[in-house]
């Protein structure tokens, strides 16, 4: 399932990855460049075995562990209400 964040999420990338803002709740979230990747990927249209693809090129780490991320990590945004 794609990943889309909501109405009420604004993003913006920064040197150090991409800040989230939760609007409803004002709260801000800091991704890091691992989690950034991640999250591009998928909102390009990616599937999460895409995403976990990228990590493991760009960050020479172990498949299974790079898709054990990307499944915590898009977990953790649909939880929190800023992903569906």
């Amino acid at each position: 399932m794609p990943l889309r964040f909501g109405d009420n999420v604004s993003t913006a990338e920064t040197d150090y990855g991409t800040v989230l803002l939760d609007e409803r709740a004002g709260a801000y979230w800091e991704l890091n460049p691992t989690a950034t990747l991640v999250v591009r990927t998928l909102l390009d249209g990616g599937e999460e075995s895409d995403a976990a693809g990228a990590l493991v090129r760009e960050f020479d780490i172990d498949q299974a562990q790079a898709m054990q991320d990307v499944e915590t990590l898009v977990q953790e945004l649909r939880n929190s209400g800023l992903a569906s």
